[in-house]
């Protein structure tokens, strides 16, 4: 893409370009004019301009919730961006099955967890249960899958036993609370606990999650990474798509 004016792109409400962003914070005050005066003073030293502070809440005694509309001069070139992303193609259900069928010609097994203190299971239900979400059913509704879905607060020992129980093909770990980058710290014990095992080259190491990417997930050991947005499709045929292709380099 040659860089043009229509590579630099702003936010933009009623305009294209217009600068124009929606913004929802909270702060330490009462929800009245000095409190309002000090949002749009906030956002005046952020670089903002026409600022209108539409809304405001009270949450607790002495925090307030704001909604405020304002104007940046700010712009990203596009063609400067570049993004890691898994880039294994996606396939149908019925496809992934017929692909594993004749490229490993046997089931996968999976198992999948939300780790440590995390008790969310919405992201690994997903992708693990049979119903899936949003017309992607899940892996258990695949034929060439065996899922083993472990539930919530999952200790990474106990993840890791059962996988090597299961003489698992994949790992999924699914992180929701990131409060203080807890996400971050379960995710590097359970890679450096695999590792330590032996356990981290024999099988693949997934994780998912609202604040994660696939580039970050390479960055903390893992195989890919699969953020909001993603479904079982999705995980599922980097996984057979990606055994396929170690079977191949090994012979």
């Amino acid at each position: 893409m040659s860089k043009t004016k229509d590579t630099f792109i702003k936010p933009y409400g009623d305009t294209l370009n217009d600068g124009k962003m929606q913004l929802s914070f909270s702060l330490p005050v009462t929800p009245d004019e000095k409190g309002k005066e000090a949002a749009r003073l906030l956002l005046k030293k952020m670089g903002f301009d026409d600022i209108d502070i539409c809304g405001m809440r009270n949450l607790t005694e002495g925090f307030t919730h704001f909604i405020a509309y304002g104007s940046t001069n700010a712009s990203v070139d596009l063609s400067k961006i570049v993004v890691k992303t898994v880039e294994t193609s996606v396939m149908t259900l019925e496809a992934t099955d017929e692909y594993i069928q004749t490229y490993l010609g046997r089931p996968l097994t999976v198992i999948g967890a939300c780790i440590e203190s995390d008790a969310h299971t919405v992201g690994i239900d997903a992708i693990m249960n049979m119903k899936g979400f949003n017309h992607r059913y899940g892996l258990e509704r695949y034929k060439y899958f065996n899922a083993i879905n472990l539930g919530a607060q999952v200790p990474c020992e106990e993840l890791l036993h059962r996988a090597r129980v299961e003489q698992a093909d994949a790992v999924l770990v699914s992180q929701i609370v990131t409060q203080k980058n807890i996400h971050l710290k379960n995710l590097t014990r359970l890679i450096e606990l695999a590792e330590a095992e032996g356990l981290r080259d024999k099988m693949l190491f997934i994780c998912g999650g609202p604040r994660l990417n696939h580039e970050l997930a390479i960055e903390l050991g893992y195989d890919a990474g699969f953020g909001s947005g993603s479904y079982a499709t999705d995980v599922a045929s980097f996984i057979a798509i990606t055994l396929a292709e170690n079977k191949h380099k090994s012979g």
